[in-house]
């Protein structure tokens, strides 16, 4: 998607300081007794990407709907600039939505797909038209069907007719999830790029924790109808709140055991973690250890074991180290590092960082 002389039809006024974009307070939905969505609230800042990840059924579609003016909360509002939209139809909250099966109009040609909600005179919406196309790279498209298109092309149609009325919001629901992965990977980047240039606020839902981490500001961890934790990529992955998010995104080692001088004792073993401040000795403990905050070595200090699995994985050697205890351990190490050092079968030596280390919570509430 080229940067081209795309331009808004009109102005804007500025955000007014410190007031979130768009605001979702307390929201809740229910189908007959299911809670989809329970008492969920969080915001937006003007320009920011924002994924809901969590797993089928957790609520993120249905909350996203609810965003959208699609389906009505059972309480809680929506905010847009300070305007409770909660009771506007979808047409009149300025929020273009982009679905899963993009919905195109199958007998009607790429240009009248993307102009389909377009008003005003035709030269003029055949100007947006045009503009739309070369900014999604459609532009030598325009007079084909979708069913003539690819999946990847398919999208780009249902992101400019989502772009057409110029809305202050993009609204995206797993655009991605029917692609494969090598365009995955190229589309999501070029979407990325393109809300930047657009200064949209966007919000994304999808269940690919590699595509919520790539894309977003920040990532809202949905469960069971709530939010479980929301932070940039960093946070989630390296500072996760809860076990949950801990065991969700990226690959875990959660060491489960007491307090002690110097960090956690487990199955006689001692895991060093910096400790948070005032721990009571013998408390009961979870500490993250993830795949690539763990040394290997051949001989010496360390956290005894066996050496089962070695997978090639490009950049990485992901190894499987059996302890004593029969605890087994993941660890990610460079592959020009670990390729042919510690063969299968033989004894290695864990050594975790400390620094690196998280204490997790094993409530998840």
């Amino acid at each position: 998607m080229n940067d081209t002389s795309f331009t808004r039809s009109r102005e804007r006024p500025a955000l007014a300081p410190g007031r979130p974009h768009l605001a979702v307070c307390g929201v809740r939905k229910a189908y007959d007794r299911a809670v989809a969505v329970d008492a969920v609230s969080f915001e937006l800042a003007r320009g920011e990407f924002v994924t809901l990840l969590g797993d089928s059924g957790c609520g993120k579609t249905t909350l996203l709907r609810l965003v959208a003016g699609f389906a009505r909360p059972d309480s809680g509002t929506v905010l847009r600039d300070g305007e409770d939209v909660t009771g506007l139809a979808p047409a009149r909250r300025r929020m273009g939505f982009v679905f899963q099966s993009y919905a195109l109009f199958p007998t009607k040609t790429v240009a009248q797909n993307i102009g389909f909600a377009l008003t005003g005179p035709r030269a003029a919406r055949e100007r947006r038209i045009e503009e739309l196309a070369r900014l999604v790279e459609i532009d030598p498209l325009v007079g084909r069907y979708p069913h003539e298109l690819s999946g990847g092309q398919q999208q780009r149609v249902a992101l400019a007719r989502a772009l057409a009325s110029d809305p202050e919001f993009l609204l995206l629901d797993e655009p991605m999830s029917a692609l494969d992965a090598r365009i995955r990977v190229k589309l999501r980047a070029e979407l990325r790029a393109l809300v930047d240039r657009l200064g949209i606020t966007t919000l994304y839902v999808t269940h690919d924790q590699e595509e919520a981490l790539a894309l977003s500001d920040r990532v809202a961890v949905m469960r069971q109808g709530r939010i479980e934790q929301i932070g940039s990529p960093a946070d989630i992955y390296h500072r996760p709140a809860t076990r949950f998010v801990a065991t969700f995104i990226g690959i875990s080692n959660l060491i489960e055991g007491r307090a002690v001088a110097g960090g956690v004792e487990a199955e006689g073993v001692t895991w060093p973690v910096a400790l948070p401040p005032r721990t009571a000795p013998g408390a009961r403990l979870t500490a993250l250890f993830r795949p690539e905050h763990l040394g290997l070595a051949g001989e010496g200090a360390g956290i005894a074991g066996i050496l089962e699995s070695a997978t090639f994985l490009g950049a990485t050697m992901r190894l499987g180290v059996r302890l004593a205890s029969g605890r087994r351990i993941i660890v990610d190490r460079p592959s020009v590092e670990a390729g042919g050092l510690w063969p299968r079968g033989g004894a290695v030596v864990l050594r975790p960082d400390p620094l690196r280390a998280v204490i997790v919570a094993d409530e998840p509430r």
